[in-house]
């Protein structure tokens, strides 16, 4: 007798965070992916690049995995392809936009010809196994959004992706709502609806919003030169900056490496129009009069390496500001990056040019559904189950929430962690069992060497610093050659604090020399002596905690 299929959903980013979103879809031995992404460090995790899902999972079921299907371009849900690549390739599928941006991201991995890349449309539909994928056009703040309706022999799993809904885009339809509603209809067994502004009331505005405050800033500005900070991503947003630029006979430069990747992909594959002569390379900015010049740049969210960050600290090569500049921030800052932006705007405010940001004007609007958006997707879909996706805890509460008012029981509603398995059928849905899930960190060239016993030895560094204890014994007869001497570094400046580093020196050398008197020559004995012994001392002095480092050489 065969052995009953069971249909598994599989969370491995995306839930009590914001970004590296990643959903397992698993039925019988065939499974698929939806999203790979990234999320960016916290200031507590000092060195590190990026955090990226563990993949070991996946990574040790590979053959069961027939695709890694895209719902949109963004870095938290496609930056953590080239790194699952390097492990397993696995063919991905996405919109025309997000294989664009893919093949840009693997081609720096140098992995662009190792993995199959496969461009659909909204309304596609793709067959594995028992496994039929559909995608559903949406609304976000990037072009070619697409929600994921997975047709199984249980029912139909509906991942939103991350929307809202536009009734009137800059470019393309509004959403699919008539999709939604006939899958309603036909029956879903479980949506997975993302959660960022569930706190939110009331519906998310248009993007065409922006537009029209934009225009207002360049009828109101004639003379100055104007900067704006936005997401890269955000190709609608760039497409009217572009527009309103080009309305009031403005050359455009744009700054940063990811504007300037963006601009390029989005223009090769018609999702940005650009008249010919427009953009400018931002080296020939001097050659043009302030209220003949537009420059896009990246650093919205106050990133130390991106141009607005660099033109604020008057490190950029090609950009300097001055009083004739209005820079305006096209972006709400993403919690935990308020202190980033607060310190430009400050900067910027010093060297006397103009700034719009924040609420000031309306240069910006969410991406994401809000309340009731969020509840009307709800009651389209008519879910059994609901599990909401992307976000932190409390966006997750407010979500389900929000399903429990339209009508769908508690106990169907499913707030998972990370690497809990949900068994999914149409009779019975339950949270049973568990795979290995968590935070991966990239520092530099590295990936995963970094855990949290180095980071807890980077923190412990940055607040109290380091003492290294250097002592040289004998080889023959395991007496003092040299030392115990001190070296402080991040503790206290050596010249200005002489009679302290003597003091720890000789409390170094008294516990070091009761040992040797006892003929202890365990080297590891001699430096947990020491160790500890200074530790003691300069905690007592000093009120404070380095970490300490003996070293002992053999000469």
């Amino acid at each position: 007798m065969a052995k009953k299929k069971i249909l598994k959903v599989i969370p491995l980013g995306g839930l009590h965070e914001i970004g590296k979103n990643l959903t397992v879809i698993e039925y019988g031995d065939i499974a698929i992916m939806v999203d790979c992404g990234i999320a960016f460090p916290d200031e507590n995790m000092l060195g590190v690049d990026l955090v990226i899902p563990d993949y070991s999972y996946i990574v040790k079921n590979k053959d069961k995995f027939k695709a890694l299907v895209l719902t949109h371009g963004h870095e938290d849900h496609i930056g953590g392809i080239p790194y699952l690549m390097k492990e397993c390739t696995i063919p991905v599928f996405g919109t025309k936009l997000t294989i664009g941006l893919v093949k840009f991201k693997l081609k720096e991995h140098n992995l662009l010809s190792k993995v199959a890349l496969n461009q659909v449309s909204a309304g596609d539909t793709l067959k594995f196994g028992d496994i039929t994928v559909e995608f559903i056009h949406t609304n976000h703040s990037i072009a070619d959004s697409v929600a994921i309706a997975i047709h199984t022999p249980e029912g139909i799993i509906l991942h939103t992706g991350d929307f809202k809904i536009d009734t009137t885009p800059v470019s393309g339809n509004m959403i699919d709502l008539a999709r939604f509603g006939e899958l309603g209809k036909k029956g879903v067994t479980l949506l997975l609806s993302e959660s960022t502004n569930a706190e939110r009331h009331g519906y998310t505005q248009s993007e065409r919003s922006v537009g029209k405050a934009l225009n207002d800033i360049f009828i109101s500005n004639p003379k100055k030169r104007i900067i704006i900070a936005t997401f890269a991503s955000n190709v609608h947003r760039v497409q009217q900056i572009i527009d309103a630029s080009v309305r009031y006979n403005r050359k455009v430069a744009v700054s940063g490496r990811s504007m300037e990747n963006i601009v390029q992909v989005a223009q090769e594959l018609g999702y940005m129009k650009i008249p010919k002569g427009t953009l400018i390379d931002i080296d020939n900015i001097k050659n043009y009069n302030n209220e003949h010049l537009t420059i896009i740049t990246t650093g919205s969210q106050g990133e130390p390496m991106s141009g607005l960050h660099r033109m604020a600290f008057s490190a950029h090569r090609k950009v300097e500001i001055t009083a004739n500049d209005l820079v305006v921030l096209s972006a709400n800052p993403i919690p935990g990056n308020e202190k980033l932006v607060s310190t430009v705007v400050n900067e910027l405010f010093k060297r006397g040019s103009s700034v719009v940001y924040d609420n000031l004007a309306d240069v910006h609007v969410s991406g994401h559904a809000c309340q009731e958006e969020l509840k009307l997707m709800l009651a389209l879909t008519k879910p059994k189950y609901f599990m909401p996706i992307h976000g932190e805890y409390k966006h997750l509460i407010h979500h389900k929430n929000l399903a429990m008012e339209v009508g769908i029981p508690e106990e169907n509603i499913f707030i998972l962690q990370l690497g809990n398995i949900l068994t999914v059928s149409k009779n019975q849905t339950k949270q049973n069992g568990n795979v290995p899930a968590g935070k991966v960190f990239v520092s530099g060239l590295s990936v995963g060497d970094v855990g949290n016993i180095v980071l807890r030895d980077r923190k412990h560094l940055s607040q109290d610093g380091l003492i290294v204890i250097v002592v040289s014994l004998s080889a023959q007869n395991n007496q003092v050659l040299s030392g115990p001497d001190i070296i402080s570094r991040g503790f206290v400046y050596m010249r200005e604090s002489e009679a302290l580093i003597e003091e720890t020196r000789q409390v170094a050398k008294e516990a070091l020399d009761a040992l040797l008197l006892k003929n202890v020559t365990d080297w590891a004995a001699l430096k947990s002596e020491m160790r500890s012994a200074v530790s003691d001392f300069l905690a007592k002095k000093t009120k404070r905690s380095p970490m300490i480092l003996p070293i002992i050489m053999e000469v």
